[in-house]
């Protein structure tokens, strides 16, 4: 009988205004993969749809080969489908791991929504109905763009004030429709991740840089935006905006002098896209060990928050899921208002704990024994730690 892989979904959701470079990060994050010398002893990445994939890695190819960037996708609400497919080897751990794949929903929000009104009934429909699709999201990555900071050079709240006002007015606009007669919305975002786009344009920034500057111009701006999605969602306490940072890079752009067009794009010098993975697969897996620890998070909001959190941590740690499981229900059975966390197993609570020579000794164990699941995630964490330490990434503490 056909062994069919067990999936673990997880979403991401990208904003950012026309011409912040979604298009220019997804198609260089898929297309690197792609590459005849690319090397990767743990998994592969595969697009789900095959034309979009080779969409993708044509424009990546017409980056690296003819400095061309890939056109605008105006107005286009487009979810890009990848599975992260494991290694397989002789090791029995393939019949015990929680799961064979991990699948990650990469979704963008056409930036024209944010500047724009609804020339339509039919467009305001497709605005709300996009935005539903993304609401199995955990974590949203809010793109900054880093061409327009320099082009508001001195006057950079120009440009940022505007950009979290637009974005701020179009959830609003969103706002009696999403919630319509069922109240607040318990599955939504709420890891909201600032992230400076094109940051190879700005080299001696940063992420702190970053920070600072956003914060020190636009603090009033985050603070309104954070309040209005407030407004949509229970258990407001649990969401963090203006908290989180990134810098982000597709490659390394040199431009002509008399224009903004490239000459060359190295896409091998990257900054922070090898993040996706590990922020869509571990972050909120931390941020609902956080929460807890701070709030008596309800069981409907906790079941939404992270989900699949019990299962990666539980592939991270080396633990057998199956036990867990029945651990999990028995507790569910005698506490069903509490929220299954860390509070009921300590299993979240230490997977998120193992950092530093333990967290490495972790990956070269998971990596001898052929343990590619463990062995990924334990890398992914690795990655987050790293990129934390050379100031890539700033977390909420």
């Amino acid at each position: 009988m056909a062994k069919f892989p067990k999936v673990q979904q997880q979403n991401i959701a990208v904003f950012g205004e026309s011409g912040s470079g979604k298009t220019v990060l997804v198609s260089s994050f898929y297309g690197r993969t792609q590459e005849g010398s690319f090397k990767n002893d743990l998994w592969d990445l595969v697009a789900d749809k095959i034309g979009q994939g080779v969409r993708l890695y044509q424009n990546y190819l017409g980056m690296k080969n003819s400095a061309q960037t890939p056109l605008q996708t105006r107005f286009a609400n487009t979810t890009y489908d990848f599975s992260v497919k494991l290694k397989t080897g002789d090791s029995d751990e393939e019949e015990k791991r929680p799961f064979d794949e991990l699948h990650l929903a990469w979704h963008d929000y056409p930036g024209e929504w944010f500047e724009d009104d609804p020339s339509s009934e039919e467009e305001a429909q497709r605005r709300i109905d996009t935005f539903r699709t993304l609401l199995s999201s955990d974590v949203a990555l809010l793109l900054v763009d880093g061409q327009k900071l320099l082009d508001h050079r001195g006057e950079e709240e120009r440009y940022l004030k505007s950009l979290f006002h637009n974005i701020n007015q179009s959830l609003a606009q969103l706002k009696d429709p999403l919630l319509g007669d069922n109240g607040r919305l318990i599955e939504f975002p709420r890891i909201w991740i600032l992230s400076l786009s094109k940051a190879d344009l700005l080299p001696d920034w940063d992420v702190n840089t970053f920070r600072d500057l956003v914060i020190l111009k636009a603090a009033g701006e985050i603070e309104q935006l954070h309040s209005t999605i407030a407004d949509m969602i229970d258990t407001p306490d649990a969401l963090s905006i203006g908290e989180d940072f990134m810098l982000l890079s597709s490659a390394k752009f040199k431009l002509k002098a008399e224009s903004a067009e490239p000459v060359k794009i190295d896409l091998k010098q990257r900054i922070g896209l090898d993040l996706v993975l590990p922020i869509a697969s571990l972050l909120p897996l931390e941020r609902r060990v956080l929460w807890e620890k701070k709030m008596e998070l309800p069981r409907k909001v906790a079941d939404k928050l992270a989900d699949g959190a019990d299962v990666i941590a539980a592939a991270l740690i080396g633990e057998n899921f199956a036990v867990i499981e029945k651990l999990l229900w028995a507790f569910a059975k005698k506490n069903p208002k509490a929220a299954i966390l860390v509070k009921a197993l300590p299993m979240l609570g230490d997977a998120i704990k193992v950092v530093g020579p333990k967290l490495k000794e972790m990956n070269e164990e998971a990596r001898a024994k052929h343990q590619y699941l463990r062995a990924m995630l334990t890398q992914f964490k690795i990655d987050l730690d790293q990129a934390v330490t050379d100031n890539v990434l700033r977390k909420q503490k």
